[in-house]
């Protein structure tokens, strides 16, 4: 190698992983910069504060499976175990808005800790333990329900969690940026952050260095469950009623949001802030399309859309791949 050449050589490698971890901040300006020059209505408080509201259940969601991925792992049950807390949470309502939380979250945390169970003491493929508490979330969600939804009670303010506001800005999309500011903390600025990164980058090597790479595990699964059992307390009180069968779909969501942001599918890797920017552009898809159909420019159902956001995934996955590849030292 040149030795004249190698800074570029250097700085085109960095410029090249940048772009593959934060080009989703780039392609979320354009996003927001096309809607609000294309739509009348687009940047309307209505539209942007309803956006962010019932975005807040995908967004918690999304964080949980960032510890998880970050890790090297997966969490497949996070759908059902939204659905799962949400019914359990309007089960609670009528005793109050803290004891329906409690229940929501205490749900989807005991299921996360069945999940890092399996995974860290019996030694299962997350991909196999995650889809079996995911199919048993389900199916206790529809014998809790009765096969049917629950609704939540209004008389106990349980519904202010999904539908109040303060200062008219939506209750969801405020516990949402509290967990994203807890989040960011726990990864950036702690210990415990650095050690779900290690373990996602060499976990034989965290053992090695004396780090609790099994309780670090077993920790972002309980974390994990714990947010969607949140994002099911939103949900019941957004919507007013537990819905079992609600959440179909939701793990995808996270999973693209997470890889969307940057962050690799084999861990070692991650960030919160830019996880949230995948969340905010996946949603921005949708309701720009929304309001493409509006104006009946296009006439898209919610199947063409999903076939839009999976080929999004795929054409993003295999961008970053490359850049990931071209910016690699070994390369140079």
């Amino acid at each position: 190698m040149n030795l004249l050449n190698a800074p570029t050589l250097a700085q085109r490698e960095r410029g090249l992983l940048l772009l593959g971890r934060y080009g989703v901040v780039l392609g979320l300006g354009a996003l927001i910069l096309f809607g609000a020059l294309r739509y009348e209505r687009f940047l309307s408080p209505f539209n942007v504060l309803s956006f962010l509201g019932y975005n807040s259940m995908f967004a918690l969601v999304s964080l949980g499976m960032l510890f998880v991925i970050a890790t090297g792992g997966i969490d497949l049950s996070v759908g059902a175990v939204a659905a799962l807390g949400s019914v359990v949470s309007a089960l609670a309502s009528p005793s109050g808005e803290a004891w329906g939380l409690a229940a929501g979250v205490g749900t989807g945390l005991a299921v996360g800790l069945v999940n890092g169970f399996a995974v860290v003491r019996l030694g299962i493929a997350p991909f196999i333990a995650t889809l079996a508490t995911m199919l048993g979330a389900r199916g206790v969600a529809l014998l809790a329900a009765g096969n049917g939804t629950v609704s939540a009670s209004y008389d106990s303010g349980f519904t202010d969690l999904g539908q109040g506001d303060v200062a008219g800005f939506p209750v969801p999309a405020l516990v949402a940026l509290a967990c994203f500011a807890i989040g960011w903390v726990a990864l950036e600025r702690t210990a415990f952050g650095r050690t779900v990164l290690a373990v996602g980058g060499n976990e034989e090597a965290t053992r090695l260095m004396g780090l609790p790479a099994d309780g670090t595990k077993w920790a972002v699964y309980a974390v994990s469950g714990a947010l969607a059992g949140l994002a099911g307390v939103v949900l019941a009180a957004q919507f007013g009623a537990g819905q079992p069968i609600e959440g179909q779909g939701w793990e995808l969501f996270a999973i693209s949001a997470v890889v969307v942001g940057g962050t690799p599918l084999n861990g070692g890797n991650g960030s919160v802030v830019t996880t949230l920017a995948g969340v905010i552009l996946l949603g921005l898809i949708f309701n720009i399309l929304n309001f493409e159909n509006g104006l009946g420019t296009v006439s898209l159902s919610a199947y063409w859309q999903s076939v839009i956001r999976g080929a999004f995934l795929l054409l993003v996955v295999v961008a970053q791949a490359k850049l990931v590849a071209r910016g690699s030292p070994e390369r140079a």
